[in-house]
């Protein structure tokens, strides 16, 4: 069935909407971006932002979910093409640091999440995220490539590592060095795990 044209204002409005808040959040942070300035940067009245949005917050969880949804589907396209669980997991690694070079992605999924999203909020997303490591994990302590360990915790400690790195490389002078050195630590603690061939 073909949109109506008040469905294809309806998801123009929310797109450009999306687009200026993202730039807003990525340039000012979330505590100083207002709604007004957002509104007008995507020439529409502060009505408008509350006829898609309920708050700043929820806005911002949109504009959050977006970032990390096009890293999401990156890595899935990725992951299809390695060849086995180790390269899948080394490579969802390699991608989330270069996500992290990005200065949106670094600005709104790093750095203003924690206190835009509300601790407890930003907590529960990071456990559902265990599941991005969780699966390639479950196959390689199952094909016995890594040594035996309880697959929650493993997949927590990985994602934690990793989210570590990305904040440093988000606070890092030379943010090139730090993706670098990052990924040679991870890769190396991750080695560590490996059973012996």
């Amino acid at each position: 069935m073909q949109a109506s044209r008040r469905d294809e204002y309806t998801e123009t409005t929310r797109r450009a909407l999306l687009d200026c808040a993202a730039a807003a959040f990525e340039d000012q942070g979330y505590a100083a971006a207002s709604l007004e300035d957002i509104a007008g940067a995507a020439r529409l009245t502060k009505g408008a932002v509350y006829h898609h949005f309920r708050n700043k917050q929820d806005l911002f969880r949109a504009v959050f979910d977006e970032e990390w949804a096009q890293l999401a589907t990156s890595l899935r396209s990725a992951a299809g093409q390695a060849p086995d669980a180790w390269q899948r997991l080394l490579t969802g690694i390699r991608m989330f640091l270069d996500a992290c070079l990005d200065p949106r992605f670094r600005r709104i999924a790093l750095e203003e999440a924690p206190a835009a999203l509300g601790w407890h909020t930003w907590r529960q997303i990071e456990s559902q995220r265990v599941q991005l490591v969780s699966q390639p994990l479950s196959e390689l302590v199952h094909a016995g490539t890594l040594s035996p360990q309880p697959l929650d915790l493993l997949a927590r400690v990985v994602l934690a590592m990793a989210g570590e790195a990305g904040r440093a490389i988000a606070d890092a002078p030379d943010a090139n060095v730090a993706r670098r050195d990052a990924e040679a630590l991870l890769t190396g603690l991750l080695a560590g795990l490996r059973t012996a061939p």
